[in-house]
């Protein structure tokens, strides 16, 4: 039940996420736009709350997978509930600072330093939770549950360098903190990318009934690779940075190692189209075969401003942004969804009917639909910004690319009604599982008793 709860909070936090999203780009556009909520305050809400609902789904489904697939049981129910109840309560602190105003941290951990002390704790929870259970599992595990594992390993050790800039040898040197708060967000997205990429895998196998696959060479290939990427991806960040030539050069090798999955992304498509004919009506597998394209577009787009050519004429453009946001919606978001719809078809409380999967059918193709627009728009706006109209006046440059943001919002508009009608449904069929489920331990309860 805890991993419903975890799954539950992650929908209501990316609804609200979105929601402030919007208002940020219409606010972006139209500076008297709710002039009571700053930008700065909607925006970091925003990244916050989106942030916040990849983490909550994506340990809701290593809390709800562990004790059907892995193992008998978890190791603790009541250390997973205080990891859910100290992660709420720190969620809503956070959200009261942001109104508030009251602001402490850096870009992507804007709140007051203090507060990530109970996230940290909160992780303690979930690390010791995890490995505690899995330790009674003796077989070999699948390369989803070395994900799992390297995802909550990496998170304490970038979340920990992400606050060195409250150390002053960092904080006092400029060079020094952009390095390392460059370094340390991208780290930090690897290791959400380790859980997200093993829940695909996993969920993946469970849809196509090959087990093996989670096993093989090539798996456990491709793992490496992707710990090799999250250990040094974000090196190409500091291209713009005053930095040794060796290091900018070891940063265009690692980037480049990332051909060798868009090329195997090529190579199996045929396969790819082929099971999406057999499963095309599972409503999981839809969302993970949405997730498949968006990575082979994603990867491309990320191979281009890795380069450090494009680099210089793209860093700290919209098309970053575009990069960012195809990573969190078009990627992370498809999975996450995948991974929530095949929990709910798995109860036959909160199966799907006919009419409830024909509206997910609509949500999904508003979804992606409105995110392709967006994220051209973001491109192209981009491009403009940093190449046709760089060396122009701020306001100029604004004005230029004022028809394409104006594009990318309405675009945010309705990939937010897509997204919310989707929700929606997961909403009420979870709940329906989590009744379930409380009446089921009730009953097993007072059998308990009895006897």
């Amino acid at each position: 039940m805890i991993g419903l709860r975890f799954m539950r909070l992650g929908i209501l936090s990316l609804a609200v996420g979105m929601f402030f999203g919007v208002i940020g780009g219409f606010q972006f556009l139209f500076p008297d736009f709710i002039k009571e909520l700053l930008f700065t305050k909607t925006r970091a809400i925003h990244v916050s709350m989106v942030v916040s609902w990849i983490f909550l789904v994506a340990i809701g489904g290593v809390y709800y997978y562990l004790p059907r697939y892995a193992v008998k049981r978890l190791y603790s129910n009541r250390l997973a509930n205080w990891h859910y109840w100290l992660f709420l309560f720190t969620g809503i602190l956070i959200l009261f600072s942001y109104l508030s105003g009251k602001f402490g941290g850096r870009e992507y951990f804007a709140f007051p330093p203090v507060l990530s002390i109970p996230i940290f704790i909160s992780w303690i929870f979930f690390g010791f939770n995890f490995f505690k259970s899995m330790s009674v599992n003796k077989n070999p595990w699948p390369v989803y549950y070395w994900q799992w594992a390297t995802g909550i390993v990496y998170f304490f050790l970038t979340y920990t360098e992400a606050h060195l800039y409250l150390i002053p040898y960092f904080r006092e040197n400029m060079v020094r903190e952009i390095i390392v708060q460059w370094k340390s967000y991208g780290a930090l997205t690897g290791s959400w990318n380790m859980l997200v990429y093993g829940t695909a895998l996993f969920i993946a196998t469970k849809i196509g009934g090959d087990e093996k696959t989670a096993s093989s060479k090539m798996a456990f290939g491709l793992y490496f690779l992707g710990l090799f990427n999250l250990i040094f991806g974000w090196a190409h960040h500091t291209y713009l940075v005053p930095s040794d030539t060796w290091l900018r050069s070891f940063a265009y090798f690692v980037s480049m190692t990332e051909l060798y999955i868009f090329g195997k992304i090529i190579w199996d498509w045929r396969g790819s189209l082929s099971q999406w004919e057999i499963n095309r009506h599972n409503v999981a597998y839809r969302f993970l075969f949405a997730a498949d394209i968006w990575v082979f577009l994603n990867l491309g787009l990320a191979l281009i401003i890795s380069v450090p050519f494009f680099n210089f004429y793209t860093h700290g453009t919209h098309v970053i942004v575009a990069h960012a946001m195809g990573s969190t919606i078009g990627i992370n978001t498809m999975i996450l969804l995948a991974s929530i719809f095949f929990v709910i078809n798995e109860s036959e409380e909160s199966r799907l009917t006919a009419k409830q999967t024909k509206g997910i059918k609509h949500g999904f193709w508003m979804t992606n639909i409105s995110l392709a627009i967006f994220l051209i728009a973001l491109i192209v706006a981009g491009i403009g910004k940093g190449v046709f109209y760089s060396g122009e006046p701020y306001q100029v440059i604004m004005y230029n690319i004022r028809p394409f943001l104006m594009t990318f919002t309405i675009a945010g508009v309705t990939l937010m009604l897509g997204i919310w009608a989707i929700l929606l449904l997961a909403y009420r069929s979870m709940g329906k599982q989590i009744q379930q489920q409380s009446k089921m331990s009730s009953v097993n309860g007072i059998k308990k008793n009895s006897l």
